[in-house]
């Protein structure tokens, strides 16, 4: 298989886990948003929790050989978690650092992740108020 091809396959997975991502991410968020109303983020929190489950049981699942890498972590991993959660990544992500014995480089991806992107997010809305107005 030569290089385009095998690129074009792999962008294929991604394009498809994503379009299956998304669509379940809108249709978990809307019966949760049905099931218990908009008074908290629950739909966001279940999407999150749910993601970062099927993250780690799909690295654990590669890393033990049981599936193939390049389809699964690319189909899954990056296409449909990619759509459904990037929050599964930064699970992952820390959940490794804690494993590796890097706990203040996890505490401070948790911080930074969680700090920044409120801050980044507040940011969003504060300038296209500040714009719109």
């Amino acid at each position: 298989m030569t290089n385009a091809i095998s690129n074009f396959t792999l962008y294929t997975f991604i394009a498809l886990g994503g379009a299956c991502g998304a669509s379940l991410r809108f249709y978990i968020s809307q019966l949760v948003l049905n099931w218990l109303g908009k008074g908290f983020p629950f739909a966001t929190l279940m999407v999150n929790i749910t993601g970062s489950f099927v993250m780690g049981l799909l690295y654990q699942l590669i890393e033990q050989e049981i599936l193939e890498i390049n389809v699964h972590r690319t189909l899954i991993g990056i296409g449909f978690l990619g759509a459904f959660t990037t929050f599964s990544t930064f699970s992952l992500d820390s959940v490794l650092l804690i494993q590796q014995g890097y706990l203040l480089k996890a505490a401070i991806n948790i911080l930074l992740n969680v700090s920044l992107c409120i801050a980044a997010a507040t940011l969003g809305l504060y300038l296209v108020s500040a714009l719109v107005k």
